[in-house]
């Protein structure tokens, strides 16, 4: 006897636990399916939990180097790799046993299995434990997520490379490294390995690191890095990469500046980004299309199949978990009007206006909206006003001068439409241009609100002043 659901939602990740859970509150019965080896999704296992428990643990570390620099005494410290994963592995542990509990509590049904479609209707789902069964729906959500991608560089696959995700297990620290990529993910790993003592160097093949954010934020994230001892190589093209069989030691010979270069280390780190994970899900089957590479949606969730949505990395366009879960929640939304409707309901659409990404490296970067250099590709009149930390009373005290702060007004609204921090806490401190912007508030409305002296926080004051000058 086949099973039928108002709705299957292939993925139990951070994505497709929203889903889940808005569906069931919207009275729809519902089946999360989860093929992963563990249950948590990317977020919790692989991605934003485990590399921040490494990266708490290095900054720590850096604060306790600096000691004399405060008028202290840290006499004798150093980095324990291996308890340094445990108590990873413990918050983590913490983190998923949570998650489990949460999409095993009995508000919906919750499969250990993986699925693929039979048609657009029907998926068959091969259970752990062997059993086949098929299941119709009358909506699914897609919610896969993604997977380490292999990047096609010449001899790469003929080494003993780690990928972020072996990186997150790293026990035997190597003496030195060579990290492929400058993307967040890239350059948090090599913030936490080269804070623990590994000789770091990072080889980008962009003009700069965090590609896609302003040059300004960039040149002072690359700045901190040389400043520290890692070498940072942008601009590059990778001729080969080669292991010695006897040391085992990596070679990456690349192009920089007109100039070929070799970079030797214990270890390559393959940082080169994820890809959607769709394999074996036959999306053909379902009528669902791709679009390089990720799954084809419109912004109210739908795939080119009016009945399915996606949600997460598995479509982007951002791959940040409050991002998948809010398109989660709103597939789940979407699927309830479309069932009660028959089809012809208004359905809610995604505004990635407040689009928001933080990178925690030393110092941190935080982002939100547009950048002034998207702006000026789309022929968008903006106006910028920054202030730096190293005039400003708070980060002096803390010691923490690099880098600055900049909002950026949109002068036919006048309303603040992007914002960007790189210094200390930046991920803590965009999110107060993120209140601004979701009240649509103007720099002069921005700069009226009070701030406490001294923090952190007040430094907003200045370029909110600024812009509110120019605009009168």
């Amino acid at each position: 006897m086949m099973k039928s659901v108002d709705v299957a939602i292939i993925g139990g990740g951070s994505a497709g636990y929203a889903a889940a859970r808005t569906a069931v509150s919207e009275g729809l019965e519902t089946l999360v399916i989860e093929g992963g080896a563990e249950v948590g999704g990317l977020c919790i296992l692989r991605g934003c939990m485990p590399s921040k428990a490494l990266i708490e643990s290095a900054n720590r570390f850096r604060t306790l180097q600096r000691a004399r620099e405060f008028g202290l005494s840290a006499e004798s410290i150093s980095a324990d790799p291996a308890a340094i994963m445990a108590r990873k592995a413990r918050l983590i542990g913490e983190f998923a046993d949570y998650r489990r509990a949460q999409l095993e509590d009995g508000r919906f049904q919750f499969v250990r299995g993986t699925a693929v479609f039979v048609d657009k209707d029907e998926i068959e789902v091969r259970h752990f434990d062997g059993e086949v069964e098929r299941i119709k729906a009358k909506a699914f959500v897609l919610a896969t997520g993604s997977v380490v991608q292999m990047p096609n560089i010449p001899g790469l696959g003929e080494v003993d490379f780690i990928t972020s995700d072996d990186a997150l297990e790293l026990r035997d620290i190597p003496p030195s490294m060579i990290v492929l990529g400058a993307g967040p993910v890239a350059l948090e790993m090599a913030h936490y390995f080269s804070a623990i003592g590994v000789e770091v160097t990072i080889i980008q093949r962009s003009n700069q690191v965090l590609k896609g954010v302003d040059s300004d934020v960039a040149q002072v994230v690359e700045a901190a890095f040389n400043e520290r001892g890692v070498r940072v190589f942008t601009d590059t093209r990778i001729s080969s990469v080669t292991q010695d069989p006897v040391t085992g030691q990596k070679s990456v010979t690349f192009f920089h500046l007109g100039q070929e270069r070799e970079v030797v280390a214990g270890c390559i780190l393959n940082a080169l980004g994820r890809s959607p994970n769709t394999s074996g899900l036959d999306l053909h089957a379902a009528g669902v299309d791709l679009e390089n590479g990720r799954i084809k949606i419109q912004k109210t969730m739908q795939t080119t199949a009016a009945h399915i949505f996606a949600a997460g990395d598995v479509c982007g366009p951002y791959e940040v978990v409050h991002v998948a879960i809010q398109q989660g929640e709103m597939a789940a939304r979407n699927i309830s009007r479309l069932l009660q409707s028959g089809g012809s309901a208004e359905f809610e659409k995604m505004d990635y206006r407040l689009k928001l990404f933080a990178v925690f490296t030393d110092p941190e970067v935080g982002v939100v909206g547009i950048t002034e250099e998207e702006a000026g590709k789309i022929n968008m009149n903006v106006v910028a006003a920054s202030y730096p930390f190293n005039d400003h009373g708070k980060s002096l005290v803390m010691g923490e001068p690099h880098g600055f702060v900049k909002l950026i007004m949109d002068v036919e609204s006048g309303e603040i439409c992007g914002g960007a921090v790189v210094g200390p806490h930046a991920s803590e401190l965009i999110h107060e241009v993120v209140v601004a912007m979701a009240f649509h508030s103007t720099p002069a409305q921005f700069a009226k609100i009070p701030h406490y002296h001294p923090t952190l926080s007040e430094i907003w004051s200045y370029p909110a002043e600024e812009l509110a000058e120019w605009s009168i």
